[in-house]
């Protein structure tokens, strides 16, 4: 992608089936749940690099032992700092107890985190502070150990503000209106609720304190609280959770908007946000993983008994697309074909981009997400092609040897034009010389586009804004002297507003925005533009169930070529000597290439919740007023 989006977060969960002792005996180190954690986050580090958490129970523990312990750093490379911290820990008492340090019993007694559940966050800040209070996982602390909380998760609602009040409701005061506490506040509140109710029951047969602190445990109603504590979420989530007794969970929103895998064995039960990192880190196949079912909760018990419980109806599975085109890992065996269908829907307007002509075309992507689509359009090109060359010799009998062999030899010309180079430091901060910064995270292949011949055709998985398309990738395709450029994005126009955790929330960073409210000035419609204004402020008057989503009219007098032509002239640089178009996926492309991840409210804005309406309209509303600030 050319255009630089921080996004939803990853999360982990891992609970060992077996005691430590029997880690030790098969793998070499009682370590392993903490060594598998470490490889799965690094391995997923593509979904956050703001900041890093991770947290441990130990289960059955004496009155008196630290078991739960929680490590989370905002230091680059933050995942790699926290376990360097964790293995000191076992270094220095290595040395300090040479006597009893390879005992496992007396590992787990002494030294912090080597505990049968494990969880791991990665985070990408978007609009919160940046600094380790906001990272993941959240502590809850009670002297009841059934009544202790960790939370992370990878969400974002839009409602906070509603909940906040919820809990005040209740007789709580939060510490902050933030979405991560008051989501643990609500998950808090009705595990308290769940163990007075169980406490009243075993008081009332006679059990002691002592004993009703086991009962509980066995028989806390874990989908009974996530139930209870869910019903008026709004917004895309994956919720992990860790109870202090050892009872762990992991639910996922109604429409499945965030991703979630799980897989377990008799050894190891883990849940994570991408399926390839299972299989690689556990060596296990496809078919082994498993999709958590939208609406509803991993629940693993602390006697390691493990279930999918429904949570909450899902009305219909709306799952982010932009997770397939971009943020998911590329090496999901799902995840690459569909990429590389959506490049190959990209071949007809192509085609008609360069008037058929193959010969005298150079295709390439901007790297490194683009790649796999890219491979599809070239795939789908090279079909087109031998389906011309077999109409032409089937039809023609009487063709030279030269001219079929001239007819064979015409292919795709497929270059490395664009070469993304390392991240750049510099000491440059003022506005003057951002630009040239830019600039040089791109750079070319020189010599293989003919001057004032060619066309080159640039395949990008996505654009939102476009600045890095015209201050810096334009620019340095323009060096090379081509006839024309045409710049192809394997996702449709951005127009609406993520809220369920991407950083995409303010209106006026959409190129696709932009374009059309020039439009409806350019054509004497901005009358249309406070009418909507005035539309949007009268939704926001309503309760959010019963608003509909007005930004949409913005798009409605144009077709979606009138946009992509006019994003093409606001991204065209001053002084671009070559022809320039910009060619987008369609609606119907990208659903026919992502069946089942059909979530597709940032190019359509048909939000999966009433929440995401009510957050366009109040975007919209911010447009108008100047306010550069998100919608939620």
């Amino acid at each position: 992608m050319s255009d630089s989006i921080n996004h939803e977060c990853g999360i982990v969960l891992i609970r060992l089936l077996k005691p430590l002792h029997y880690y030790r005996k098969k793998y070499g180190s009682a370590r392993f749940g903490l060594h598998k954690l470490y490889l799965v986050m690094e391995k997923m580090i593509n979904r956050g690099q703001d900041g890093a958490g991770v947290a441990t129970i130990k289960l059955d523990t004496d009155p008196g032992t630290q078991y739960i312990d929680r490590l989370r750093s905002t230091r680059t490379r933050a995942t790699l700092d926290i376990f360097t911290q964790i293995h000191d820990n076992f270094s220095t008492a290595a040395k300090q107890f040479p006597a009893t340090y390879n005992e496992v019993d007396w590992q787990k007694q002494n030294l912090p985190f080597l505990g049968e559940l494990l969880m791991g966050h990665l985070r990408y800040g978007t609009f919160g502070k940046n600094n380790i209070e906001s990272c993941h996982p959240f502590l809850r602390q009670n002297n009841w150990k059934s009544r202790n909380l960790v939370v992370a998760g990878n969400f974002n609602l839009t409602n906070v503000d509603e909940l906040f009040e919820q809990l005040v409701e209740l007789g709580q005061h939060p510490r902050e209106k933030a979405d991560t506490v008051t989501v643990m506040e609500k998950i808090g509140h009705f595990l308290e609720v769940e163990n007075d109710k169980l406490f009243r029951i075993y008081k009332a047969q006679g059990y002691s304190n002592f004993e009703i602190s086991e009962l509980i445990g066995k028989n806390l109603d874990v989908a009974s609280v996530l139930t209870e504590a869910s019903k008026r979420w709004d917004g895309g989530y994956v919720m992990g959770g860790l109870i202090g007794h050892g009872d762990a969970f992991v639910l996922r929103d109604p429409h499945g908007i965030r991703p979630a895998f799980y897989y377990h064995d008799d050894e190891i039960a883990v849940v994570c946000s991408e399926r390839p990192i299972i299989q690689t880190v556990f060596d296990v196949k496809i078919s082994d993983v498993k999709e958590v079912t939208p609406g509803h909760a991993i629940i693993i018990k602390k006697d390691g008994t493990i279930s999918e419980e429904l949570i909450n109806e899902s009305p219909k599975k709306l799952a982010c697309s932009f997770e397939r085109i971009y943020f998911s890992r590329g090496n999901d065996a799902d995840i690459y074909s569909e990429r590389h269908s959506l490049g190959a829907n990209m071949v007809k307007p192509v085609l008609e981009a360069i008037n058929g002509d193959l010969i005298n075309t150079v295709f390439s992507y901007i790297p490194n997400t683009a790649e796999v689509a890219f491979g599809g359009l070239v795939d789908g090109m090279r079909d087109h092609l031998n389906a011309e060359k077999t109409k032409t010799l089937t039809s023609n009998k009487n063709l030279s040897p030269k001219e079929i062999n001239d007819l064979l030899d015409v292919h795709p010309r497929i270059e490395k034009i664009v070469l993304k180079d390392a991240k750049q430091r510099t000491f440059i901060t003022d506005d003057a010389h951002r630009d040239d910064l830019v600039s040089l995270v791109y750079d070319i292949t020189y010599g293989v586009v003919r001057k004032g011949i060619d066309t080159l055709v640039v395949m990008d998985d996505s654009i939102v804004r476009g600045t890095t398309l015209k201050q810096s990738i334009l620019k340095i395709l323009d060096r090379l002297e081509p006839k024309k450029i045409v710049v192809v994005s394997s996702a449709p126009q951005i127009r609406f507003p993520d809220c369920y955790g991407i950083d995409m929330a303010v209106l006026n960073k959409f190129i696709a925005f932009e374009a059309a409210i020039s439009l409806l000035k350019e054509r004497g419609m901005e009358s249309l533009i406070e009418q909507v204004y005035e539309k949007a402020k009268a939704q926001l008057l309503l309760i959010k169930e019963e608003q509909v989503n007005v930004v949409k009219e913005i798009y409605k007098p144009f077709t979606a070529q009138e946009v992509s032509d006019k994003i093409a002239q606001l991204l065209k640089p001053k002084n671009l000597k070559a022809e320039l178009q910009l060619i987008y996926q369609s609606i119907e492309g990208l659903h026919s290439s992502c069946p089942n991840h059909l979530g597709d409210w940032y190019f359509t804005g048909n939000y999966p919740t009433p929440g995401g309406n009510r957050v366009a309209n109040k975007a919209f509303v911010h447009f108008m007023e100047g306010k550069l600030v998100r919608a939620y």
